[in-house]
C-alpha cells in the first residue's frame, strides 16, 4: 500500500488536535459570555463549571459522526483513494477558516464550517469522476452529494437568525418589564417563580439537547421520551421550591444558580453534539484506511474501485479518544487567548453601558437604525402616553456615576436577569429544535439571542445603535461568508490534491503550518500590545488645578510627539523619502485619533465634576481644542508632503529646504523647551517660552516674504511654491496652537494651591 495515504491519515489526526483548539476558541462564546458578561460569578468559577460540562459532554458523546461519514455525500459513490483526498482537503481548509475568523474575534459556526467543506470538496471530486466517465454528466451529480442535508442546513441557518433574535427580545422585554433594572427589590416576590421557570428549562435542555445521542441517555430515554410536559411541569415545581429556599437562607439571588447552571448545560450541548465537528473527519478516515488495509491484506493486492460503503455504517467513537478530545478542549477553553477576543466582540455589541466600539457604521445598518426609529415614533403616536409611561419606568436605569468607555470595562457588561434569559432562550430553543429534528447551530441561538435580549433591553440606544446594528450584521455575513468560502476552498484544495497527492499535499501542509503560526504571532502582538509611555490619558481630576497636572502629561506627549512628526515631514520632504512621509502619515492619524477620544470623554468629565470646580471643565475643553488645531496642522502638513513626493513633484529648491530645516531647528528647541516645562511641572517656566512667540513668529514670516521674493523672480514650478507657502502657514497655525495653549496653562496655574487628586510620591 502506497505510504502517502498513511501519511495523510498521520496527517489528519495532528490536524484533527488542531481544529479542536480552533474550534474551541471559536464556540466557547456559545456558553460563556452570559456568566462573564454579567460578573455574577467569578471568573474561575466560570470556567470551573464550563470545563465540567464540556469533558462530561465529550466523554458520554456517541460521537453522531454520521454527518462527516455519510450526511452530506455518497461513500459507496468514492473509492478509498478520493475520501482520503476529500477529508485530507476538509481538515485543513476547516482548520485555516476558523482560526480566520478567531483571529477577526468574530464568532462562526463550527457545523456550517465542516459542512460545507464536505459538500464543497466532495462536489469538485464528483465533478471530476463525472468529467472522466464517458456515460455520466453534470445531472448525475445528485448521486453523489447528499443536497437535502445542505438545503436544510441553510434554511436553519436563516430561520435561526430571526426566530432566537425574535424570541429573544421577546422573553427580555416581558422579564424587563416585570423586574425592572431594580431587581434585587423585585426579586423578593418574583426570583423564586423566574429561578424556577429558568432553572426548569435549562435542566429539561440538558437532558434532551445535551445529554440525547449518548450512551447515558439511552438508560433514561424510557422515563423521558412521551412524559416531556409532565417532566417539566415537575421540574418548575420542584426548582421553584429550591429557589425560594435558597434565597431565603443564602440572602442571594437565585439567579446566580440559573446562570452556573445554564453555562453548564451549555457547554454540555456543545462538546457532546458539536464534537463530530472536530474528530468526525479524522475517525472518518481512520475507518477508511482500516477497512482498505484490511482489503489489502487479505486479497494482496490495492484495489482502485475499492468502494467506501463501509462509512455508511454507524460506528461508535472510542473512548479513549473521547477523553483525548475531552481534555484537549478543557485545555483549550483555559489557555486560548482567542477565545478571549471572540468573547469580547459579542459582550462589546451587548454592552448595557458604552463601550469602545469595535465595527464601523455602515449603510445598511444606519437604514436599519432610521427605519427602526421611524417605527419606533409611528407606535409611540398610537400607544397611550400613560402606557408609555409606565413602560419607560420598568427601563429606567438607576441613576450612577458616570463612567468612561475605558471605566465601564471593569463593570457588568449587563445584570443577572439579562444573562438569565440569554442562557434559559438559548438552551429551549436548541431543545425545541431538537425534538423536531430541525438543524439548529448552536453559535447562531446563542449569539442572536443575546443580539435580541440586548435590544430589548435598550442596550442599543440612539449613542451606539448604528455600530451595534453594524457588527451584527458583520457577524451575519460571515456565517454566510464561511459557508461560502469554505466551499471554494475545500473544492480548490481537493483538485490541487487530486492533480498529485504526494506533491501537493506538504506544500498545503506546510502552508496550513505557516499561516496559522502567522496568525498566531500576529494575535499574540495584538493582545500583548502595551500603550506607549507617550500616548494619551483621560483626566480624572474634578479641580482645575488638578486637571493642571493631570493634562500636563498629555501635553508633553502631543508636544514630543509633534515634535518628530514635524521634523520627519521636513526630512522626507528634503529626501524625497516616500516611505518615511507615509509612515508619518500613520503616526499623525494615531495622534489626531487619541486626541478625539479625550474629546469623547468630555462628556463624562463634565459629569463627574464637583459643583464647586466647574470652572475645570472651561480650562480643559479649551485645553483639548488647542490640542486638536496642533494635530490638525500636523495632518495638513504630512498629508501635503507625503502627496507632493508621491506624484513626483519637482523637488523643493535647494534654499527652501535650508529655510526649512533653519525653522524645523528652531521649533525643536521650542518644543523640546515646552515639553521639559511640562514634564517637570515646571509651569513657570511658561513664561519665559512665550516671550520667545514673536521672535520665531517672524522667522516664519520672513521666510514666507523671501519665497514670495522668489517667485517674482526666479520660481518656475507652481506646484513647489504652492506646497511652500502651505507649508509655512500651516507651520504658523501650528505655532499659534501651541502658544495658545501655553497662555491658558499660564493663566490658569496657581502655584499655591495644591491639586486635590495627586498624591505624594
Amino acid at each position: 500500500m502506497d505510504n502517502i495515504y498513511l501519511f495523510m491519515l498521520i496527517a489528519i489526526t495532528v490536524l484533527a488536535v488542531v481544529d479542536i483548539v480552533v474550534g474551541v476558541s471559536n464556540d466557547a462564546i456559545n456558553f460563556l459570555n452570559s456568566a462573564i458578561g454579567s460578573k455574577a460569578i467569578s471568573m474561575r468559577t466560570i470556567m470551573i463549571v464550563a470545563s465540567l460540562g464540556i469533558f462530561i459532554g465529550a466523554v458520554f458523546s456517541s460521537g453522531m459522526m454520521e454527518v462527516a461519514r455519510k450526511g452530506i455525500f455518497v461513500p459507496a459513490m468514492f473509492s478509498f483513494e478520493e475520501i482520503m483526498y476529500i477529508f485530507m482537503a476538509v481538515m485543513i481548509t476547516d482548520i485555516l477558516l476558523l482560526d480566520f475568523f478567531n483571529t477577526l474575534g468574530l464568532p462562526t459556526s463550527t457545523t456550517v464550517s465542516i459542512v460545507f467543506n464536505l459538500l464543497g470538496a466532495a462536489v469538485v471530486m464528483s465533478l471530476i469522476k463525472i468529467s472522466a466517465s464517458d456515460t455520466q454528466t453534470f445531472a448525475d451529480l445528485g448521486d453523489y452529494i447528499n443536497t437535502k442535508k445542505a438545503i436544510e442546513i441553510i434554511t436553519g441557518i436563516v430561520m435561526s437568525v430571526f426566530i432566537a433574535f425574535t424570541v429573544g427580545a421577546l422573553v427580555q422585554w416581558v422579564s424587563r418589564l416585570i423586574f425592572t433594572f431594580q431587581y434585587e427589590t423585585k426579586s423578593k416576590y418574583f426570583g423564586a417563580i423566574f429561578g424556577g421557570i429558568s432553572l426548569a428549562s435549562i435542566t429539561y435542555f440538558i437532558f434532551l439537547k445535551g445529554l440525547k445521542g449518548t450512551p447515558f441517555y439511552k438508560s433514561i430515554n424510557g422515563v423521558v421520551e412521551g412524559n416531556e410536559l409532565y417532566i417539566l411541569i415537575g421540574s418548575v415545581i420542584v426548582w421553584t421550591l429550591f429557589s425560594y429556599a435558597f434565597q431565603k437562607i443564602t440572602k442571594k439571588s437565585v439567579l446566580i444558580i440559573v446562570i452556573a447552571v445554564g453555562t453548564f448545560g451549555l457547554a454540555l450541548a456543545f462538546s457532546g453534539n458539536d464534537l463530530v465537528n472536530f474528530i468526525g473527519v479524522p475517525m472518518a478516515a481512520y475507518h477508511s484506511f482500516d477497512a482498505m488495509q484490511t482489503a489489502f491484506t487479505t486479497s494482496g493486492t490495492l484495489p482502485a474501485d475499492f468502494s467506501m460503503a463501509i462509512l455508511e455504517k454507524k460506528v461508535p467513537a472510542e473512548p479513549l479518544l473521547l477523553f483525548i478530545s475531552g481534555a484537549i478542549m478543557v485545555l483549550t477553553l483555559w489557555f486560548s487567548k482567542k477565545a478571549k477576543t471572540v468573547a469580547e466582540t459579542e459582550i462589546n455589541l451587548s454592552s448595557q453601558g458604552d463601550t469602545h466600539e469595535k465595527f464601523e457604521p455602515n449603510m445598511l445598518s444606519r437604514g436599519i437604525v432610521k427605519g427602526t426609529s421611524a417605527l419606533s415614533d409611528y407606535f409611540s403616536a398610537i400607544v397611550p402616553k400613560s402606557t408609555q409611561a409606565k413602560i419607560d419606568k420598568s427601563f429606567q436605569k438607576p441613576s450612577a456615576k458616570a463612567l468612561t468607555k475605558t471605566q465601564s470595562k471593569d463593570l457588568p457588561a449587563f445584570d443577572m436577569i439579562r444573562a438569565s434569559v440569554n442562557l434559559m432562550v438559548a438552551g429551549v430553543l436548541i431543545a425545541i429544535a431538537t425534538s423536531m429534528k430541525l438543524p439548529l447551530s448552536t453559535t447562531y441561538v446563542t449569539f442572536m439571542v443575546a443580539m435580541g435580549t440586548s435590544f430589548a433591553d435598550r442596550a442599543w440606544g440612539r449613542e451606539s445603535a448604528v455600530y451595534r446594528v453594524a457588527g451584527v450584521l458583520n457577524v451575519i455575513g460571515g456565517w454566510f461568508g464561511t459557508a461560502i468560502g469554505a466551499f471554494f476552498a475545500a473544492g480548490t484544495v481537493v483538485f490541487l490534491i487530486k492533480w498529485n497527492p504526494k506533491v501537493m499535499t506538504p506544500i498545503l501542509l506546510l502552508l496550513t503550518a505557516i499561516l496559522l503560526v502567522r496568525n498566531y504571532l500576529s494575535h499574540k502582538e495584538t493582545s500583548n500590545k502595551i500603550a506607549p509611555e507617550d500616548s494619551l490619558t483621560d483626566s480624572e481630576s474634578s479641580s482645575v488645578q488638578g486637571v493642571i497636572h493631570e493634562s500636563a502629561k498629555n501635553i508633553a506627549n502631543v508636544v514630543k510627539r509633534g515634535n518628530k512628526i514635524y521634523t520627519n515631514a521636513i526630512n522626507g520632504l528634503a529626501k524625497q523619502d516616500s516611505a518615511l512621509l507615509k509612515k508619518n502619515k500613520k503616526q499623525v492619524i494615531k495622534l489626531s485619533t487619541e486626541v478625539d477620544a479625550l474629546r469623547d470623554n468630555i462628556f463624562y468629565f463634565i459629569k463627574n465634576l464637583d459643583e464647586s470646580s466647574l470652572n475645570a471643565s472651561n480650562f480643559y475643553i479649551n485645553i483639548l481644542g488647542y490640542l486638536q488645531d496642533m494635530t490638525q496642522s500636523l495632518d495638513y502638513i504630512t498629508k501635503m508632503s507625503h502627496k507632493h513626493v508621491n506624484n513626483n513633484h519637482k523637488k523643493l529648491k535647494f534654499s527652501q529646504i535650508k529655510e526649512l530645516k533653519e525653522i524645523d531647528e528652531r521649533f525643536d528647541l521650542f518644543f523640546n523647551n515646552t515639553q521639559n516645562a511640562f514634564n517637570s511641572r515646571s509651569f513657570e517656566q511658561i513664561g519665559d517660552i512665550l516671550g520667545r512667540k514673536n521672535e520665531i513668529m517672524e522667522l516664519v514670516t520672513s521666510k514666507i516674504l523671501k519665497q514670495v521674493e522668489r517667485t517674482r523672480t526666479e520660481e518656475s514650478s507652481p506646484k513647489n511654491t504652492t506646497l511652500y507657502f502651505n507649508l509655512l502657514s500651516e507651520t504658523k497655525d501650528l505655532l499659534s496652537a501651541t502658544m495658545n495653549l501655553l497662555e491658558e496653562y499660564h493663566n490658569a496655574h496657581d502655584a499655591s494651591v495644591t491639586p486635590a487628586t495627586l498624591e505624594e510620591e
